[in-house]
């Protein structure tokens, strides 16, 4: 009880702090400045993908009610993204720059809360770090830009970590209440919120000492505890109905492969792979550095103590997942780890931050940010490190006359479903009469890729857009095609989709 004490207390601002908190607010405006030119500038750069394209064309309706009924039965994740994207996109729309502000919003507003984390474990340099590094990171930066959960997932799971660390603090009636409201709305962002809120649940339940005012009424906390339990408790029934839409693909996807990702997530992005090991091994040593400098120069005992509650949170939100895979349950995607990549961000500007350190510890979260900033960039440079160009294959097919199939892989289907509406999926076992058949898909090709689906059709046209395929097959007169073989003939070695010209879906 005293070990776990020692570590959840967080211990009252020195003079000095106090002295900090009059300095010129000016860093954290130019870094928030940083934070929405990098997530507003290129919003719509990217092509929507799969997940993206879904939200519009098979879950957000006009009415509330027939959108939480697609998110019960065709999502894996909570509802508050979904209400809060429908409301905005009643107004704005369903472009991409529309669908992708409430997350570009989410990740500019982590930013300042990032800071307040850093201030509050630390001080102002370590609150300045975080920011930036946070600010920059290609990871929260990707998902700033798509219109999913996770950015809203991150921001939320924040906010409760702050208002977590001010309740170890002052644990008064108000700030309790604070994290009991922030604790549930990031319950309503991500099933994995879980993950980071049991260790604060815990450091609350058994946080004591300092007096009554210091350890608070253990009446309020368990009060404020049981209210986040409860609102996790009420989400079961749903987690139980979504059952797991969507995510058979983690199980296909080697764990040793996952494990290997999450680094490489937070180093180098989502998409970094492609930048290669000498990158991320690059990025690495530059923080292993700075940390291994701090830790020489020796932390002060409460940024030490800073460092590891930060570093505690983190390890929770991702080992958690990992003993959760262990005993059957595998859901482990490394970007349903994204939340935890905050905590672990603050605690490495703790570190690289401390007082004794000086400019160097400056000097070394500066490179660090420079490197993730460069990466950043890369990313809006480079056509192989983006979201896979389903906008300009759409572009490239083009309207069609109506007499056509387009057949593609899975993560196709929703993308070019919403940039070429109206499309719809072909029945099982249907025909279709169509003097027109395009092929859409990436590599590795299958071998027979390029040759004529159906008898009577020629390749007329072959077309690489930033990795995707296209293949144009036409017929001097409409031939009836089945489904089957459509099917068996797409490009790509995976799931296959067949899409025919269709009616918009109706409204619901």
């Amino acid at each position: 009880m005293r070990a776990v004490s020692a570590t959840a207390s967080v211990p009252a601002p020195s003079p000095a702090l106090h002295a900090s908190s009059r300095a010129p607010w000016w860093p954290l405006a130019a870094i928030t400045l940083l934070a929405a030119a990098l997530r507003l500038s290129t919003l719509d750069l990217q092509s929507l993908w799969y997940d993206e394209a879904f939200t519009p064309v098979h879950v957000l309706h006009p009415s509330l009610s027939a959108t939480l009924h697609s998110v019960v039965h065709s999502e894996n994740t909570p509802p508050l993204w979904y209400v809060l994207e429908w409301a905005l996109t009643r107004v704005l729309g369903t472009g991409a720059v529309a669908l992708r502000l409430l997350s570009a919003l989410a990740g500019i507003a982590t930013v300042l809360v990032a800071w307040a984390i850093g201030r509050e474990l630390a001080g102002r340099r370590a609150a300045v770090a975080a920011a930036a590094l946070v600010a920059v990171n290609p990871l929260f930066i990707w998902y700033s830009q798509e219109a999913r959960a996770y950015a809203l997932f991150v921001l939320t799971a924040s906010v409760a970590m702050l208002c977590f660390l001010r309740a170890l603090t002052e644990p008064s009636p108000r700030r309790l209440a604070a994290f009991a409201l922030a604790g549930s709305l990031a319950l309503l962002s991500h099933y994995f919120a879980v993950f980071l809120l049991i260790p604060m649940l815990l450091g609350l339940l058994l946080a004591g000492g300092g007096g009554e005012r210091r350890a608070g009424s253990l009446r309020a906390r368990v009060i404020a505890c049981a209210a986040v339990v409860l609102v996790g408790l009420a989400l079961l029934p749903l987690a139980i109905a979504q059952g797991g839409h969507g995510s058979q693909w983690i199980g296909s996807w080697a764990l040793s492969s996952r494990l290997a990702a999450i680094p490489q997530y937070y180093l180098t992005g989502y998409m970094g792979a492609p930048l290669g090991h000498g990158i991320e091994l690059l990025v690495a040593l530059l923080i292993l550095a700075g940390l291994l400098f701090a830790l020489w120069r020796v932390l002060e005992r409460r940024e030490e103590r800073a460092a590891l509650l930060a570093l505690g949170l983190a390890a929770c939100g991702i080992v958690l997942p990992i003993v959760a895979v262990a005993i059957g349950e595998d859901y482990l995607a490394p970007r349903n780890l994204v939340a935890a990549m905050v905590p672990l961000t603050t605690a490495i500007a703790v570190v690289l931050t401390a007082r004794r350190t000086g400019r160097a510890g400056l000097a070394a979260a500066a490179l660090v940010a420079a490197a993730f900033l460069i990466i950043s960039i890369d990313v809006n440079l480079s056509p192989r490190l983006e979201r896979g160009n389903w906008r300009d294959v759409a572009k490239a097919l083009g309207v069609g006359t109506g007499a056509r199939v387009i057949t593609t892989v899975e993560l196709g289907s929703a993308p070019l479903e919403y940039y070429l509406p109206p499309l719809t999926n072909l029945g099982a076992r249907a025909s279709v009469r169509v003097s027109e058949i395009d092929e859409t898909g990436y590599s590795p090709l299958r071998a027979s890729a390029g040759e004529p689906p159906a008898p009577g059709f020629t390749l007329s046209e072959r077309l690489d857009i930033d990795g995707l395929i296209v293949y144009r097959f036409l017929s001097p007169v409409a031939r009836s095609v089945s489904e089957r073989a459509l099917r068996e003939h797409v490009i790509t070695l995976a799931h296959p989709e067949v899409l025919v010209p269709g009616l918009r879906r109706a409204a619901s």
